[in-house]
C-alpha cells in the first residue's frame, strides 16, 4: 500500500512519505547552499577581503569597507524577494526555487575566479560588489520558499519540527562554510591564504548546486499551493477577477482574504525576524573579524567557535522546533528571547577579557540561545502568521526587510561603534536591542501553533 504523510491539514492533497522527504531535503540542502554561500563570504569579507580588495586603507577601514560589501548583498535579497516571492506566489514554489538556486550557485562559484586589487585595480571591488549582488537577488527568496515548501508539505502536529530542518539547513551550510575556512587557515599560510587559498570554497560550491538543481527537477508542487481557492479558480486571476468571482460564488474565505486588515502580520513577522537576524550579524559575522583583527587572537579561534557553536545546532534547532510544537511558538520565543538579553554582557566581556577557550565557549552558548534557536522557531512561525494567498511574498518580504536592517547593517555599525568609542559595550548593547524588539513582538503575537496553511487570510 502506497504510505502517505500522516495528519494533512484539512482539504489538502496528500503526498506520499517520499515526496516529504524529498521536500525536506530540497529545503535543507537549498538553505544550505544559501548559508554557506554567505557565510563563505562573511568570513571571507571578515578575514581575506578587506586586504586583497581594499589593501590600501587602515585595517578598521578596511573592516568597515568589507563588511559594507557584505550588506549590500541584503540590498539585492529586497528586490529578489519581491520578484521571486509575487511569482512564487502566482506560478507555484517549486518553479521559483529553481531559479533562485541557479542563481545563488553560479555568483558564488563566480567570486572564486574574479581578480584581485592587486591586479585589475577597482575594477576588483566593483565585481566582487556586482557578483554579490547577483548572489542576493537569487537568495532573497531562497529561504523563504523552502520554508514555505517544508511548512506547507509537513504534518500539522509534527510542523516545527519538520520547518526547523530549514534552519538546519542554514546550520549545516554555515558549519561547512566555518569548516572550510578554519582548514585553510588551519594548514596555509598568510601568502598562500591571501593568493589562491581564498579561492577553494567559493569554487567547490559548484559540485553542491549541480546536486541542488538536480534535486528540484524531482520535486512535486506544494499541495496547499495546488489546494489554494483561487489557484484553483485560475493563477492568472486578477484582484479584479478575484473580486468578481467572489460576488459570483459568495465565497466566505476569499471574501474575508480580500478584505482582510493587512499590515499587523508582516509588522509582527519583521519583529520577529529582527532578534534572529541582528544576532546573526553580530554573532557569525562581526565577532569574527573584531576576535582576529581587535582583540588580535588567532584566526581559527572564532571559526572554530563557530564551527562547534553549528555542531551543537544539531540538537538545539531540532529540540527547539520540538518544542514549539508541544507548548506553541510564543512561549518558547519570550523564554528564548530574555535568555538572550540576559547573556550579552557577561559574553562579551567573556569574550573581551577571557582566553581562547573561554571566547569559544562564550560565542557557542551565544549563538545557539540568541541566532539558531530563534531561526527554528521563526521558519514555522512566520509561514503560519501568513495566509496561503501572499505567504511566500510576505514571508520573503518579512525576512529581507529584516536582514537588511539588521544582519547587513548590524556589523556595518558594529564596526564603527567600536571604532569610535574602543569599547565592546556597544556589541552587547546592540544584542540587547535586537533580542528585545523579537521579545515585544512574541508577546504582541497571536499563538499560530498548528493553524491550517490552507486559509487565505492572515492569522491577524
Amino acid at each position: 500500500m502506497t504510505q502517505t504523510t500522516p495528519a494533512s491539514p484539512p482539504g489538502v492533497a496528500t503526498r506520499k512519505t517520499s515526496d516529504l522527504t524529498k521536500a525536506a531535503v530540497s529545503g535543507w540542502l537549498g538553505t544550505a547552499m544559501e548559508f554557506m554561500d554567505f557565510q563563505l563570504y562573511s568570513l571571507a569579507a571578515a578575514i581575506v577581503f578587506n586586504k586583497i580588495f581594499f589593501p590600501n586603507v587602515s585595517p578598521a577601514v578596511g573592516l568597515i569597507a568589507a563588511m559594507g560589501t557584505y550588506g549590500v548583498g541584503y540590498v539585492a535579497r529586497l528586490f529578489g524577494a519581491i520578484y521571486f516571492g509575487r511569482m512564487g506566489d502566482r506560478i507555484g514554489r517549486k518553479k521559483v526555487l529553481f531559479i533562485t538556486i541557479a542563481l545563488m550557485g553560479a555568483s558564488t562559484t563566480l567570486i572564486g575566479v574574479l581578480p584581485t586589487y592587486g591586479r585589475v585595480g577597482l575594477l576588483a571591488p566593483i565585481l566582487l560588489v556586482v557578483l554579490r549582488l547577483i548572489q542576493g537577488f537569487g537568495a532573497g527568496a531562497e529561504i523563504a520558499g523552502a520554508t514555505t515548501m517544508l511548512a506547507e508539505y509537513a504534518p500539522v502536529k509534527r510542523r516545527g519540527v519538520f520547518a526547523s530542518l530549514v534552519s538546519l539547513g542554514t546550520n549545516s551550510g554555515t558549519l561547512v562554510a566555518s569548516a572550510l575556512w578554519a582548514f585553510l587557515i588551519g594548514t596555509l599560510s598568510e601568502q598562500q591564504l591571501l593568493s589562491w587559498g581564498w579561492r577553494l570554497p567559493f569554487l567547490l560550491s559548484f559540485v553542491l548546486m549541480i546536486f541542488a538543481i538536480w534535486l528540484r527537477t524531482h520535486l512535486k508542487e506544494s499541495p496547499v499551493f495546488e489546494e489554494r481557492a483561487d489557484v484553483n479558480a485560475g493563477v492568472a486571476m486578477t484582484r479584479q477577477e478575484l473580486k468578481a468571482e467572489v460576488k459570483a460564488d459568495g465565497d466566505s474565505v476569499l471574501e474575508s482574504a480580500l478584505h482582510q486588515r493587512k499590515g499587523k502580520a508582516f509588522l509582527l513577522a519583521l519583529g520577529l525576524r529582527f532578534g534572529q537576524a541582528g544576532n546573526s550579524g553580530v554573532v557569525q559575522t562581526f565577532l569574527v573579524g573584531y576576535i582576529a583583527s581587535t582583540l588580535v587572537m588567532d584566526k581559527t579561534v572564532a571559526t572554530t567557535a563557530i564551527v562547534w557553536g553549528s555542531l551543537l545546532g544539531f540538537v538545539t534547532v531540532p529540540l527547539v522546533g520540538l518544542l514549539g510544537d508541544r507548548f506553541g511558538r510564543r512561549p518558547i520565543y519570550i523564554g528564548l528571547t530574555l535568555a538572550t538579553m540576559a547573556y550579552a554582557f557577561p559574553m562579551l566581556y567573556l569574550i573581551n577579557t577571557g582566553g581562547p577557550r573561554t571566547v569559544q565557549l562564550a560565542m557557542v552558548v551565544g549563538l545557539n540561545l540568541g541566532v539558531l534557536g530563534l531561526f527554528s522557531l521563526e521558519s514555522v512561525t512566520m509561514a503560519e502568521l501568513f495566509g496561503a494567498r501572499a505567504r511566500f511574498t510576505q514571508l520573503a518580504l518579512a525576512k529581507e526587510v529584516g536582514g537588511i536592517l539588521a544582519t547587513a547593517i548590524g556589523p556595518v555599525l558594529a564596526a564603527t561603534l567600536t571604532a569610535v568609542t574602543h569599547s565592546w559595550w556597544p556589541i552587547a548593547a546592540m544584542l540587547v536591542g535586537y533580542s528585545a524588539i523579537t521579545l515585544v513582538s512574541a508577546i504582541l503575537a497571536p499563538e499560530v501553533q498548528g493553524r491550517d496553511l490552507v486559509l487565505l487570510e492572515n492569522a491577524t
